[in-house]
């Protein structure tokens, strides 16, 4: 079930909930997930304290969008501009697979004329986001509705709640190549089948880009900071 409300500080949300007890709460404004419970009413995600929406500014936490530029990898501002933008609910979405026994909100954000001014290419991006038991689901689309080809880098930055970030795993990343931001952004390949976290992790935090070829036919850039993790095929279970 989704239902849309008005929150006493002006900003709309839409809020999915599932049979079991889970809810969802995202953003209207930059499509962001800002809240994650599970049956047991326990927070899944990180959002800071402080994290109250003002016109202007992103949530610091939950799940954000960078596109249509992630970090400094373009000349445009970072992380690009598409989560500082109202979003609406998508009344036509494109067909995926069935979302058997989930809630479901899709929405969407086409460019406008302002946004040509940061960047000159017209799109419609998409993003789905699914709650079923025990499961939160994100599908980014990517549509070009100009004359000419573009390219763009994108990453959902995910905010996770950590109790102990020794008892962190990070798998999937073997073979996969990433950008060493101690050494010039040189390309490595990860060998190691799961990443774990010490006494080391801010280093590793900073020093790791990694780069993933994504079904949305355009790099994906995830970045390693606190709290954050990976979606394993954009979504956590």
């Amino acid at each position: 079930m989704a239902n849309v409300i008005q929150d006493g500080d002006g900003s709309p949300r839409i809020i999915l909930s599932e049979p079991i007890g889970s809810t969802v709460e995202v953003l209207l404004y930059g499509a962001q997930v800002v809240s994650w419970k599970n049956e047991k009413r326990e927070e899944m995600l990180f959002t800071t304290n402080k994290a109250l929406w003002k016109p202007g500014k992103p949530v610091r936490g939950g799940i954000s969008i960078c596109f249509p530029q992630f970090s400094n990898l373009g000349s445009m501002e970072q992380p690009g501009f598409v989560r500082n933008r109202m979003w609406s609910l998508d009344s036509s979405p494109s067909p995926l697979p069935p979302a058997n026994n989930q809630s479901t909100v899709d929405l969407m954000l086409k460019s406008t004329d302002e946004d040509l001014k940061s960047w000159p290419h017209r799109f419609e991006l998409r993003m789905r986001i699914s709650l079923s038991a025990g499961k939160l689901t994100v599908i980014p689309r990517v549509r070009n509705t100009d004359s000419k080809a573009f390219s763009f880098t994108f990453a959902l930055c995910n905010y996770l709640s950590v109790s102990d970030i020794s008892e962190v795993r990070v798998e999937g990343l073997e073979t996969l190549d990433y950008f060493d931001n101690l050494l010039q952004r040189e390309r490595y390949t990860e060998q190691a089948d799961a990443i774990t976290f010490d006494g080391r992790f801010s280093w590793f935090c900073k020093r790791k880009l990694l780069e993933l070829k994504t079904f949305v036919s355009a790099k994906i850039i995830l970045n390693f900071k606190l709290f954050r993790a990976l979606f394993s095929m954009l979504s956590i279970s």
